[in-house]
């Protein structure tokens, strides 16, 4: 009777999902017209005269595109002067701390109570209805859902105004009967990484887990440290284990960790979108990673192509403009209070019908010295494929590139941390630079006769070195990620640095 309770449920929000699936430009038109609605009073309203916006080419002219330090003069009104209405017309007294900028340690992105209900929220039971219909099976709601967050506190910065990550103001705000199926909040929002791990762990085995929720590198540190701990199989302690609910970063070079660890062929691994700014994605079908775009979430996009990423006002596409097999660049509008902002994701569109993509990368990560422009999504295609071809599996990594020198070309350096070191290290630089070569037609290019670009420098590093360096500038855990790709040696060096300091 519950299982029938429960999909029943899980059918009824599906029916939501195929409501924006059949009329996706109708929907985004609503959501424009409900975002200028409520917008129209704010400060940020009034000085773009959103009541006189009547449709979506209006918006694109009247309001520029934001980056954060563009934002960052209205925050300031509230965080500092404790003006409201001054992005949203309904108090914000969340502010998620998500990656920092040249000038400050974290960006402070809003967070409204619409944001979370009718986005981050609405999303995660139309993500479980997606799960649902692609498993009619499902028996993880009897159990309990591991979830790995971040591990910062919630911090109080005056007048009612909180900030805090936002996993971590996901679960303060949690409905209370979703709370009950969920790791404790008392544990959920440790601030120090280790003792969280420890406390985690001990929660885990005592309880019958049948999903996990997280980023999958601090997921796996978790799973390591229970198998060690108990000399048990994962499927030993969890024979119920279903699910495992993920994002934050790519899944591809985990995936292979995964299955070695959790021997259990029908575990099924399920990719998420959700950031900062908002609930973007859900993984569609079993048959593919592909993610569904969320249209119905109190966000209206619009889509920069990538010849127009550097343009200080760059020419948008919106949902019905889009072609798929391009990369652009997110620009979101939303119910937290951001307008036309620029949140530096990119992806490309694999279905228009429904509206389905990946996530290809970011704007500000890449390698592009030479004129090689390789994006993450071109990355990991290869290193799965060196790793497919030398047994390696792959734990962290980070790369950038090797400037011109009088008795060198140019190149790209690696720091890989492998957690299954490749049977030959030259066999897998050749197969990286195979494999670039064939995803990515301007590397194969710049590498012709070695006149521009190198073979690939990649360096293998001890177990534990991203983890050590990621504790000793206080980034250790949460949704701390390593940067993947950088277009200077800036992450690189120090790293480098840090290394030969600790030898």
């Amino acid at each position: 009777m519950i299982t029938n309770i429960a999909h029943k449920y899980l059918d009824f929000k599906y029916k939501e999902v195929a409501g924006f699936i059949n009329k996706p430009i109708y929907t985004q038109e609503k959501i424009l017209s409900y975002l200028l609605r409520n917008g129209a009073q704010t400060l940020i309203g009034q000085q773009y005269n959103f009541s006189s916006i009547k449709n979506k080419d209006d918006f694109r002219k009247r309001v520029p595109v934001f980056h954060y330090e563009d934002l960052r003069p209205y925050l300031d009104k509230i965080l500092i002067d404790k003006q409201q209405s001054v992005l949203w017309n309904k108090p914000i007294k969340w502010f998620a701390m998500s990656s920092g900028t040249t000038e400050d340690k974290s960006k402070y992105i809003p967070v409204t109570q619409e944001s979370l209900t009718k986005g981050h929220y609405k999303c995660g039971e139309q993500m479980l209805a997606i799960y649902g219909q692609a498993n009619h099976k499902a028996r993880f709601f009897f159990g309990k859902t591991l979830v790995l967050g971040g591990s910062k506190q919630i911090n109080n910065i005056g007048d009612g105004i909180f900030t805090g990550d936002i996993s971590a103001i996901l679960i303060k705000n949690l409905y209370f009967w979703a709370k009950r199926s969920r790791t404790p909040e008392s544990i959920s929002l440790l601030p120090d990484w280790e003792v969280k791990l420890q406390a985690l762990a001990d929660y885990a085995v005592k309880n019958d887990v049948r999903a996990f929720m997280g980023v999958p590198s601090w997921l796996l540190v978790l799973l390591k440290k229970i198998k060690a701990d108990t000399g048990r199989e994962l499927t030993d302690i969890w024979p119920n284990l279903e699910v495992f609910f993920h994002g934050g970063v790519s899944f591809t070079p985990f995936e292979e960790q995964y299955k070695k660890i959790i021997q259990k062929p029908e575990m099924r691994y399920w990719e998420t979108y959700n950031a900062s700014e908002g609930f973007f994605g859900v993984q569609f079908s079993d048959k593919s990673k592909d993610m569904l775009l969320m249209l119905d979430s109190g966000i209206y996009y619009e889509f920069v192509p990538m010849s127009e990423w550097n343009s200080e006002n760059p020419k948008t596409q919106t949902l019905d403009e889009v072609e798929t097999g391009q990369n652009y660049a997110l620009l979101i509008s939303t119910n937290g209070g951001l307008w036309r902002y620029m949140i530096g994701d990119t992806i490309e569109f694999t279905s228009t019908s429904p509206y389905l993509f990946r996530i290809t990368g970011r704007t500000k990560n890449f390698i592009n010295a030479f004129g090689e422009e390789i994006i993450i999504d071109n990355a990991e295609r290869a290193l799965s494929e060196a790793c497919k071809d030398t047994g390696a599996q792959i734990t962290e990594y980070t790369a950038a590139p090797v400037y011109f020198g009088d008795e060198n070309t140019g190149a790209h350096e690696w720091f890989i941390e492998f957690s299954v070191e490749p049977d030959d290290l030259d066999k897998f630089v050749k197969s990286l630079d195979d494999n670039l070569k064939r995803v990515n037609s301007d590397y194969e290019a710049k590498r012709s006769y070695n006149l521009s670009l190198g073979l690939p420098i990649v360096k293998s590093l001890p177990k534990g070195t991203f983890n050590e360096w990621l504790k000793s500038i206080g980034k250790l855990g949460g949704q701390n990620k390593v940067p993947r790709l950088s277009n200077n040696r800036d992450y690189i060096d120090r790293l480098r640095l840090f290394i030969e300091q600790t030898r």
